[in-house]
């Protein structure tokens, strides 16, 4: 299963097995006792028989397993809440941009970026 299509459950757990092959505290309840959540909720969500977590919840997941958090959100069907709080102060701009964005290679979008962040206008 690629990347592309893999569930947020699929996902974490094997991101999860995979560290756990060279460092034991990776085991479903070490983690979930580091994220502040049921060994069995865990389990849970890894064989997706139960949706996402919250937000916080994915950031603390992220965290633990060394993953980007934007990527665990988006897995998940969610999206940061600082990345909302900016679409919703301009939607229709940052909509247009997204709809713009989507469909370029990654490279070109990774150009754009460090234009803006370096204010390279």
């Amino acid at each position: 299963m690629s990347d592309d299509t893999r569930t947020f459950g699929d996902y974490v757990r094997g991101h999860r097995e995979a560290l756990r092959e060279t460092d034991r505290t990776y085991s479903v309840r070490q983690v979930a006792g580091r994220i502040g959540i049921e060994p069995s909720y865990l389990s849970k969500v890894e064989r997706g028989h139960v949706p996402p977590p919250s937000e916080a919840t994915v950031v603390r997941l992220a965290e633990a397993l060394g993953e980007d958090p934007d990527v665990l959100l988006a897995l998940a069907g969610k999206v940061s809440s600082d990345l909302k709080d900016a679409i919703r102060r301009r939607p229709q701009l940052f909509g247009e941009l997204i709809r713009e964005l989507r469909d370029l290679p990654d490279h070109a979008v990774l150009k754009l970026v460090r234009e803006v962040r370096d204010g390279d206008w």
